[in-house]
């Protein structure tokens, strides 16, 4: 079992939502990243899930969008990152995933890669721009190392397309909020209720939402709707961009303990736990 399937089964059996925080690493700066990191770990999150800044990022928003701009000009690369990581995932409770787009993992090999990044501690990866098609060899390397490679269902996803993902996904399965990229929104749409029981009439593996979720009500409403995870990005790395460094640390505290207070609350929904 992976550290992200034992964390989903940890919380499944005490009826709890996982808190995903997103925040891109090198904005403001990698120690800021780094001390990000651990206070988000401390302040609620299950799993981390970490952006690494690319030029051309098809699938984010904008607030998003200027935190990779910010720091590529910084000049913060992929090698960075992973020796941060490397000195930080040992004091984390929280496994984290990578974020990332294809292009860095084929520039530098893809076995090369996961070999990189499982030395960091990474326990799991997100490739938005990597199609189920193309996704095979990446899976099966990903899986012998130990890191689980989480794949996207769209709300346009085909029936046959959403059972086929949830059959290779690894991990848990990312279900996107929205057809569009990330950003904080006013509110969720209501399909994403029917879209969960869509993807759990196939899949018994955990499924988180993402795309959207802003505030602490948007959170307990997806797990509500019978998510295993509320993911949040562009609102924490706003917060996490705003003010001096130790302001951006504080608000993101605040939040995460916020969004963590909301869905530990009592729900009428059951969320089925890994076997």
């Amino acid at each position: 079992m992976t550290a992200i399937s034992d964390c989903f089964e940890t919380l499944g059996k005490n009826g709890e939502c996982a808190l995903i925080p997103f925040i891109t690493a090198g904005d403001p700066d990698l120690e800021t990243t780094a001390k990000a990191l651990q206070i988000l770990d401390r302040s609620g999150a299950d799993i981390i899930e970490l952006g690494i800044p690319y030029s051309d990022p098809l699938a984010d928003g904008p607030v998003i969008q200027a935190a990779a701009t910010r720091a590529l000009q910084r000049g913060t690369k992929l090698e960075q990152v992973l020796e941060m990581l490397q000195g930080i995932t040992p004091k984390l409770r929280s496994p984290i995933i990578l974020f990332t787009y294809y292009n860095p993992i084929l520039h530098q090999g893809i076995e090369k890669f996961l070999s990189s990044i499982a030395a960091a501690g990474v326990a799991g990866l997100v490739v938005p721009d990597l199609p189920l098609e193309e996704a095979a060899g990446l899976l099966q390397l990903a899986s012998e190392k130990g890191i689980d490679v989480i794949l996207l269902i769209a709300p346009t996803s085909s029936s046959e397309r959403i059972e086929a993902i949830a059959r290779s996904s690894q991990g848990f399965i990312y279900l996107v909020s929205v057809t569009g990229v990330t950003g904080v929104r006013s509110q969720l749409e209501n399909r994403v209720s029917d879209l969960l029981k869509q993807i759990r009439s196939v899949t018994d593996k955990p499924i988180g939402v993402g795309f959207g979720i802003s505030e602490a009500a948007q959170a307990l409403q997806v797990k509500e709707w019978g998510a295993d995870a509320a993911i949040v990005g562009s609102a924490f790395v706003k917060r996490l961009a705003e003010g001096t460094p130790e302001q951006g640390l504080s608000a993101i505290a605040q939040f995460c303990q916020s969004l963590k207070a909301a869905i530990k609350t009592t729900s009428t929904s059951t969320n089925t736990p890994l076997d």
